[in-house]
């Protein structure tokens, strides 16, 4: 209410104020529309000083409508309008107001008549070049459109320079018009010069790293064609290391009289040692505080070592890991990790002590596959039953993540296949089998909205009874990340007590609609469903929907949801509010 009040009180003072000087010319242009439109009422933009004091400066306007002509003829040409009918007229509206009339009848476009594009020089056969010469969008019998010539001349130029033909010029570009017969000839010739290849690489700035270690970010191996993008994703790969505040990659094409070029990439080095601190608030962890060291050169091989304390008042762990890296590709590595944990929910309370080695590898872009042993020890308490066990437990895990921004992501998917499990032969305690399938998509609509759905679901195989197996290697649901509407881990099979014990499978997905707003905000609608349970027999889906207010940083989506329970007697509403990235 006070909001159309105060915008009413605007429109009244802006209503009765005199109008100011650039108002006393009005421009008006008749017969066009679309981009021809814009396009006119651009040229005829009238130059600042026109009007000056509250006065017109006639003399400068009469010379402006002079060039007001040639200047609406030339702003129709781009849309393949030549010979337009055009006639500019001075009104006088009142003592105060003056309008620039012009009406324009465009007449018939030029339409392209011929199209002849050729390529010369050693990359004439170039499949790529003559694909985009097949594929040239403006053909016999087309209007002509010189934004369309404009942006498929520049595509060729840059295909050519992408397959390695740096000094490709065009020997002929112009189009021939013929105002009469209102047609037009298109010729375009490209000399492609030679074809260049990447020599050598070598770095400068980073001594402290092994030439080895730093050549695993190029996206590109001598003899490979010369490709500025490949060149451009090195750069990318260095700065993403976190390890180098600058990256310049330099050809040398004046140091060479052959056709492979030397690159030389000059770097900052960033500091390697780091500590960084943070805290926060999550309604399934309650205020955490946080405190991570890293060292991103570990003895001088561009080894990762990692620190990490987390004390939140449902978790509190000390983690540390050491990461040596593949020198295959990029995503390869192998990590060593050490943890210790206890974490108290409502549900139950473990405390674990692992340690765990593994090898990734990269299976293609976005993709990657990981075995690894783990050495896991646990003592924890569901309901009422106390359990301590000691496991080997060896498992492979696949997963890809193509999703195109980690901070507010408009479009991808993610998916994750693991498969777990150990047996008394191994050294274990009790012997279990469990596989466990993840994925979401995000897909963009209209109107600024977006589509955003998960799933999860997971199974066991057990020689031995479900107590036997430690709290975290069961399953529960609810929380933020979970069915919202419940407390985080407080769904699941219950004991005769009804109290929460976990169980052997788990389903459990969402759908959520997010409306745009702004530059950083957003509003959601969400439904989610699901449960943990020990047979299909007495499987029970919980539900919950509600609405979301989210708010996007630099560190990851503040969200705020209120979710409402559904379908249960006397259903309750629940707060969920969370930071941080999640995918």
């Amino acid at each position: 209410m006070y909001l159309k009040a105060f915008i009413f009180c605007l429109l009244l003072f802006f209503a009765a104020s005199p109008l100011i000087a650039a108002e006393q010319i009005e421009v008006v242009v008749r017969g066009l529309e679309g981009n021809a439109l814009k396009n006119v009422q651009a040229a005829l933009s009238l130059p600042e000083g026109i009007v000056r004091d509250g006065k017109v400066n006639f003399p400068w306007l009469e010379h402006f409508i002079r060039q007001a002509d040639e200047k609406v003829r030339t702003a129709l040409e781009p849309f393949g309008y030549y010979n337009p009918e055009i006639r500019i007229i001075l009104e006088t509206v009142n003592q105060e107001l003056y309008r620039l009339l012009a009406e324009v009848e465009p007449g018939p476009p030029v339409r392209v008549s011929d199209v002849h594009i050729f390529l010369q020089g050693p990359g004439s056969d170039e499949a790529s070049l003559n694909e985009l010469i097949a594929q040239f969008p403006l053909k016999k019998g087309d209007i002509l459109l010189q934004e369309e010539y404009e942006k498929a001349k520049g595509t060729l130029k840059a295909r050519a320079l992408e397959a390695g033909y740096l000094d490709a010029e065009f020997s002929t570009h112009r189009i021939l018009v013929d105002r009469i017969e209102e047609s037009a000839r298109i010729e375009l010739g490209m000399e492609t010069g030679p074809q260049y290849y990447f020599g050598e690489t070598s770095f400068e700035g980073a001594a402290d790293y092994p030439d080895k270690f730093l050549k695993r970010y190029l996206a590109y191996k001598s003899g490979d064609v010369f490709s500025s993008v490949k060149l451009r994703q090195t750069q990318l790969n260095l700065i993403n290391s976190e390890r180098f505040q600058e990256v310049i990659p330099s050809p040398e094409r004046e140091k060479t009289e052959i056709l492979h070029l030397p690159v030389v990439i000059r770097v900052k080095p960033a500091p390697s040692r780091r500590f960084r601190s943070g805290i926060g608030y999550g309604t399934d962890t309650g205020a955490r505080f946080s405190i991570k060291y890293s060292d991103l050169n570990s003895l001088s091989r561009g080894h990762e070592l990692r620190a990490e304390l987390n004390i939140s008042e449902r978790l509190q762990g000390v983690g540390v890991s050491y990461r040596i890296p593949g020198y295959k590709d990029l995503d390869s590595f192998t990590e060593f990790k050490g943890n210790a944990q206890r974490e108290d929910t409502d549900t139950y309370e473990t405390r674990i002590v692992s340690l765990e080695a593994g090898n990734t590898r990269s299976l293609g872009k976005g993709r990657l596959g990981t075995a690894y042993l783990r050495l896991h020890h646990e003592d924890s308490t569901v309901a009422s039953e106390k359990n301590e066990a000691f496991l080997v437990l060896p498992g492979i895990r696949l997963s890809a993540n193509r999703y195109d921004n980690l901070i507010r992501p408009s479009r991808g998917y993610l998916y994750a296949a693991e498969v777990r499990g150990t047996h008394a032969y191994l050294g274990s305690d009790i012997g279990f089998i469990q596989g466990i399938l993840q994925g979401s998509i995000l897909i963009p609509l209209p109107w600024r909205l977006s589509l955003y759905s998960r799933i999860r679901a997971a199974a066991t195989a057990q020689e031995d009874a479900l107590s036997e197996i430690p709290a975290s290697l069961r399953f529960f649901a609810g929380g933020d990340r979970s069915v919202r509407g419940y407390k985080y881990q407080s769904l699941g099979p219950k004991d005769e007590k009804g109290e929460v014990t976990g169980g052997k499978h788990l389903i459990e997905g969402s759908v959520e609609i997010e409306r745009a707003l702004f530059s950083d905000w957003g509003i959601a609608a969400f439904y989610d469903a699901g449960n943990a349970f020990n047979s299909l027999s007495d499987i029970q889906m919980y539900q919950g929907a509600g609405l979301g207010l989210r708010y996007y940083t630099q560190i990851g989506a503040i969200r705020l949801d209120i979710a409402r329970q559904i379908d249960v007697d006397n259903p309750s509403t629940r707060i969920h509010f969370s930071m941080g990235i999640e995918l």
